[in-house]
């Protein structure tokens, strides 16, 4: 137990050492919500923008469609 007291003692420095980490913990925390909230954002424009706007004609793929240069 007393292995555990001096590695969170850390030296002398725990005093400065575990403000940082928790600080370090709150701002990772802070990126991921406001990068969870951007994505939802941006996905919920994207639906709107595709219900809106028409949808273009597919482009068939393949031999059927002469994309080779066949011209006969």
């Amino acid at each position: 137990m007393a292995a555990l007291s001096e590695y969170l003692y850390m030296g002398g420095h725990a005093a400065f050492i575990w403000p940082a980490y928790g600080v370090a913990v709150v701002v990772l925390f802070a990126l991921v919500m406001v990068s969870l909230r951007t994505l939802k954002a941006n996905e919920i424009a994207v639906r709107e923008i595709e219900a809106t706007r028409p949808r273009r004609p597919r482009q068939e793929t393949g031999a059927n469609t002469g994309a080779l240069g066949d011209d006969a």
